[in-house]
């Protein structure tokens, strides 16, 4: 059965650049992104792994932990880490996973026959400290991630996992948030000190309250 938003995400022991690692062990406390890449030594996906690595105190600074999966093997990984180190300027500090096996695609539904029998979808997940799939986003062969984009997403999660606000499209950290639904306007008022602006019944803005 394929994983939904909500599911608690499948644990799995893996073989990974960084040794062996248990995926919840490996989480912790932690925020977690697993990413997949068709395979290793493929263009985008090297230009992924190097931003990724790159944008690692962001990551840090949000209490994420990244983790790459790749049906490739050990001995390739360890000579595409290499590659990307060098071509993108960067150091790969990060776990990548090999499966051969296809183990952890399986379990996170990563093989789409209609695109590859053989090779993972680039999928994206990201799961909260309670090991629950918060975001699920899949993408073509053809287009990179855009990370930027993948840190908004956790600043989102983030914010309104702790108080009672959604985030409008195009949102950004530090920008004015929705009051959700369920919390009446004379109720926003109280909860949201910095005030409560009304547009229409259902659409208050507040401003961030974790800032």
């Amino acid at each position: 059965m394929a994983l939904r938003l909500g599911d608690v995400a499948p644990n799995f022991k893996a073989q990974t650049t960084a040794g062996e690692i248990d995926f919840y062990e490996y989480l912790g406390n932690s925020w977690g992104i697993l990413f997949s890449h068709p395979a290793d030594y493929t263009p985008v996906c090297t230009t992924e792994l190097g931003k990724t690595a790159l944008l690692k105190d962001e990551f840090a600074k949000r209490n994420v932990k990244v983790l790459a999966v790749s049906v490739d093997p050990m001995d390739k990984h360890e000579g595409w880490v290499k590659d990307i180190n060098e071509t993108q300027h960067t150091t790969v500090n990060f776990p990548l996973i090999a499966d051969p096996d296809r183990k952890v695609a399986e379990l996170y539904d990563m093989i789409h026959p209609n695109a590859s029998a053989t090779a993972t979808v680039r999928s994206l997940f990201v799961i909260g400290p309670d090991k629950v799939v918060k975001l699920m986003i899949t993408y073509p062969a053809s287009t990179g991630r855009n990370f930027v984009e993948v840190l908004r997403v956790i600043d989102s999660l983030q914010l309104t996992a702790g108080y009672s606000v959604a985030t409008p499209a195009d949102w950004k950290s530090g920008e004015d948030v929705i009051v959700v639904p369920a919390v009446s306007t004379e109720d926003a008022i109280k909860k949201f000190p910095k005030g409560v602006k009304v547009v229409k019944p259902y659409l208050r803005y507040t401003p961030q309250p974790n800032l």
